[in-house]
């Protein structure tokens, strides 16, 4: 049986609380990008709608380019959110291999270390599909205001 002590355990909570804050970080993060992903499907089935009921041959390839915009984003967006709940679950390993490690006497140093960097690089890449996301949200603004295209349809 594991003989723990109070401050054994004060010391495995002290060694958590730093991936902890990168959790919260994480999930703040992802409840951004899900609520971007939204706001792109609605604006994809009003594009789609639109399309198919009241665009005139004039608005029909603007409305088409921007649904080819709007499922690029949409995938960039997907990826970004898989990427960042990776990072969520490694770090959540890394809290539990810190506990586990340190309860029972293991060395779990390079495990945990390569679960932290695993789950940091997962963070770099959501954030750079992120970028890339907001790269062609802007590029499509860009677009719309330059064709003269700045009249509110519904969202």
């Amino acid at each position: 049986m594991i003989n723990l002590q109070l401050g054994d355990v004060s010391h495995i909570i002290q060694l958590a609380i730093a991936p902890v804050f990168l959790l919260t970080g994480v999930g703040t993060k992802l409840a951004v990008l899900t609520s971007r992903l939204a706001r792109i499907i609605d604006r994809s089935r009003v594009v789609e709608e639109l399309l198919q009921t009241e665009s005139g041959p004039s608005h029909r390839p603007g409305l088409q380019e921007e649904l080819h915009e709007l499922y690029e984003r949409s995938h960039l967006i997907n990826r970004a959110i898989t990427l960042s709940t990776s990072c969520g679950l490694l770090i959540c390993l890394v809290i539990a291999a810190l506990f586990m490690g340190d309860a029972m006497g293991l060395n779990l140093d390079k495990l945990i270390a390569a679960l932290f960097v695993g789950g940091i690089l997962s963070l770099i890449g959501s954030f750079i599909y992120f970028m890339r996301e907001i790269f062609v949200a802007t590029k499509t603004l860009s677009r719309q205001r330059k064709h003269g295209k700045n009249r509110i349809m519904p969202s």
